[in-house]
């Protein structure tokens, strides 16, 4: 009987790593507008983005590898509030590397 829960805590794990996770923004947007400098950047500003961040992660969740997703809900976790805008940025920059080519440059082979 004990491989019951273990069973169905794995498929909790499967199904939340297949969704765009749910993170509390309102600590990210409290922390930008009290150090906004030069342009208005208010609360509801940053709330804004941050649900414009999410709705694209949406639409484009299943075009991001698996382990690429949850690196980045790491990352878009650790270290301070959480951030949508944060996690897309991740995601976004994992792709672009994807298409670096991998010729030897970045390895210590430049101009040899």
């Amino acid at each position: 009987m004990p491989i019951v829960p273990v069973i169905f805590m794995s498929a909790q794990l499967i199904l939340v790593a297949q969704e765009v996770p749910q993170l509390d923004v309102a600590p990210t947007c409290r922390a930008a507008a009290s150090v906004a400098v030069g342009e208005r950047r208010d609360m509801q500003v940053c709330l804004r983005e941050e649900h414009q961040a999410r709705d694209k992660l949406k639409d484009g969740w299943d075009s991001f590898a698996e382990s690429e997703r949850a690196r980045c809900v790491r990352l878009a976790r650790t270290g301070g509030p959480a951030s949508y805008v944060e996690l897309l940025t991740c995601l976004q920059m994992a792709k672009a590397a994807e298409s670096i080519p991998n010729d030897g440059a970045l390895n210590g082979r430049l101009g040899r």
